[in-house]
């Protein structure tokens, strides 16, 4: 997969980690040394993050190499990446690299362990995640997602028209007019209503959205949500959100949700990986 981040952010990170310098290499006078680093998985994950590890050790001033490209699944002790260079280059870098390795394989793997659940039991839904995730992460958890087998949900605000409860405090208008005034406003997207209750999904499946969101609904409520409209001959998508995990992403999917939108994966454990160094002859 290709990086998704640039140099200025990864920078930024490293500048952070490394405002003025690493005083204990500095103390220790390791200025000179040369060394060599292995990132290597220490239990099974989906990688991810790899790429961006890449270029964090180029803009210090070290060499790098991917083993195992962000999207691959690997077991534990393989190697995901080596560096050579400068001893301080690679002390300075390897904690930046080590964090976002782990956290980005977390979300990955964690997205895979819900896609495999699923296509296990014989079902095809995506898996969609939203994006709820961290202030200027957006980008590498985008990364994640995919490496992991999922789809994007929403980007942001300005890639769907999703009408929410919250827009619906504001507004004195029939569920009719709302579907209406959207419609005309953006007549080329799709509209999705994010509902709260059977009652909800009838009214605005009456009134012509393209995807109900089904907040916060059981599995057996999905079920009843998708007989109810079969019965009434309406035939809108469903996306089913709200505390979607892989220990109900199967009953949501059997019940009759269209898609999986989840933002568990960004909560997920990260994954753990060990840098190991050793001496290399000077260059």
């Amino acid at each position: 997969m290709l990086r998704s981040l640039s140099d200025d952010i990864l920078s930024q990170w490293l500048r952070e980690d490394v405002p003025y310098g690493d005083a204990t290499s500095l103390a220790l006078g390791l200025q000179g040394g040369v060394g060599h680093l292995t990132l290597a998985a220490r239990q099974p994950m989906t990688v991810c993050g790899v790429e961006e590890a890449k270029r964090l050790f180029e803009l210090v001033g070290a060499h790098a190499q991917v083993h195992a490209r962000s999207g691959h699944h690997v077991r534990a002790e393989v190697e995901l990446l080596t560096a050579q260079g400068p001893a301080e280059a690679l002390l300075q870098a390897f904690g930046v690299v080590q964090n976002l390795v782990q956290w980005a394989s977390g979300v990955a793997s964690e997205v895979a362990r819900i896609v495999t659940e699923l296509r296990a039991a014989g079902l095809h839904q995506p898996l969609a995640c939203t994006r709820h995730t961290l202030p200027g992460m957006r980008a590498l958890s985008v990364k994640a997602v995919q490496a992991g087998g999922g789809i994007m949900h929403h980007l942001g605000l300005s890639d769907a028209v999703q009408l929410n409860p919250e827009h619906r405090v504001f507004l004195d208008l029939s569920v009719d007019d709302m579907v209406g005034r959207l419609r005309r406003a953006q007549p080329e997207k799709k509209m999705v209503a994010q509902v709260q209750s059977l009652e909800e999904a009838m009214a605005f499946a009456v009134a012509g959205a393209d995807i109900l969101q089904l907040d916060q609904f059981t599995p057996e409520q999905v079920r009843q949500t998708r007989l109810a409209l079969h019965n009434s001959r309406l035939h809108p998508a469903l996306a089913v959100s709200g505390d979607v995990t892989a220990a109900n992403a199967v009953a949501h999917a059997e019940a009759g949700a269209d898609v999986l939108v989840s933002s568990a994966p960004y909560m997920a454990a990260p994954r753990e990986v060990e840098s190991r160094f050793s001496r290399a002859l000077s260059q």
